[in-house]
């Protein structure tokens, strides 16, 4: 508002007082330049009268609310009237100060009035336009930032909707590899059970926040593979190449790629125990990858292990927290063998943690 208001006077101190440069001559006096000023007041506060009962009455109270009809027609007689203030305040201030040093007397016919009223006429209308025209676009900027608002406070509830449906998700399938490492190892399963709580750790206070450190997210990840190869047999041969160093803070959004590396481990391995996987994690210049291959054994119909909205989320999330700054590459090989997922994502923009 005081950035407007600014603008407002800057604007009209321009209009009102701008013509006293073009009537100071070297041989005219101050008084006689102050009287021509007065003279020519007229049309600038007929202008100002005109803009400002657009601007603050008659465009919000009649445009905006669909009464055109009224807000033209009194529009007309507005003109008509500032017409009127207009050749009144001449008339006025000239009888007021008649004389201007030793000007003789005009000789001749006067000129005709009509085209001094058409231009006035026009100037008023132009002034009319020109309020409304800041008006449509003040009104433009307010409901785009309206608009704004409620697609942040929209993504903001639906970013919410995601953790919380990802975390119950995350940990019913761990819950579930856990259960089935009790029937064959209890030392393992013990095991999985001190894994699992670090991994808890992360996700009941890291997950809270929207962005979390690299390297955070990097040690939960390491952590999730560990505990599968707790769990997998010596068949499963599981690569890592994760070229992130331990203090690499650049922002990321927690649990973003858990979801692959469950999906690798669901359907990258074998009935039989067999299979293969490959994690590779690079950060280079704010460009975070993740990508990971894995064998590709189709979940059986009896495999309850999860429900199948982490890829989802995964994608949701992506939308909602890096629009037009990521690309997500999967899919299967030519003969289906092979499952492939490679994200990308510039996180060069986003807030630090």
């Amino acid at each position: 508002m005081k950035r407007n208001l600014s603008i407002h006077i800057l604007c009209w101190s321009i209009v009102l007082f701008l013509p006293l440069l073009f009537f100071t001559a070297p041989t005219s006096s101050w008084s006689l330049t102050v009287m021509r000023w007065l003279r020519s007041l007229g049309g600038p506060v007929s202008y100002m009268v005109i803009f400002y009962v657009n601007y603050l009455w008659l465009i919000p109270q009649f445009y905006f609310k669909g009464r055109k009809t009224a807000f033209f027609a009194i529009n007309i007689a507005l003109i008509a009237v500032m017409l009127g203030l207009m050749m009144g305040w001449w008339q006025v201030v000239n009888d007021w100060m008649p004389n201007e040093g030793q000007r003789q007397p005009r000789r001749g016919p006067r000129p005709p009035h009509a085209p001094m009223y058409f231009y006035n006429v026009f100037s008023l209308v132009l002034v009319v336009g020109l309020s409304l025209a800041v008006r449509l676009t003040q009104h433009w900027q307010h409901a785009e930032q309206a608009r704004k608002a409620a697609e942040q406070s929209r993504v903001e509830a639906e970013l919410s909707n995601l953790r919380n449906q990802l975390n119950p998700h995350f940990l019913l399938n761990t819950l579930n590899n856990i259960y089935a490492l009790i029937a064959f190892d209890a030392d393992k399963a013990q095991l999985a059970v001190n894994e699992l709580s670090r991994l808890l750790r992360h996700v009941l206070y890291d997950n809270q926040q929207p962005f979390v450190p690299l390297y955070k997210e990097v040690a939960f990840m390491r952590n999730y593979i560990e505990l599968m190869r707790i769990r997998v047999t010596d068949g499963v041969k599981i690569d890592t190449d994760i070229r992130i160093a331990n203090d690499d803070a650049t922002p990321i959004a927690p649990l973003l790629f858990i979801s692959l590396l469950e999906n690798a481990f669901k359907h990258g391995i074998s009935p039989q125990g067999k299979g293969r996987i490959h994690i590779e994690m690079a950060q280079e210049q704010g460009i975070v990858t993740c990508a990971i291959t894995n064998t590709n054994y189709p979940k059986r119909a009896n495999d309850k292990s999860g429900s199948g909205i982490g890829l989802e989320q995964v994608s949701k999330r992506l939308e909602l927290i890096y629009p037009g700054r990521h690309t997500w590459d999967r899919g299967l090989n030519a003969d289906a063998t092979e499952y492939h997922s490679r994200i990308v994502i510039n996180s060069s923009s986003t807030d630090s943690c």
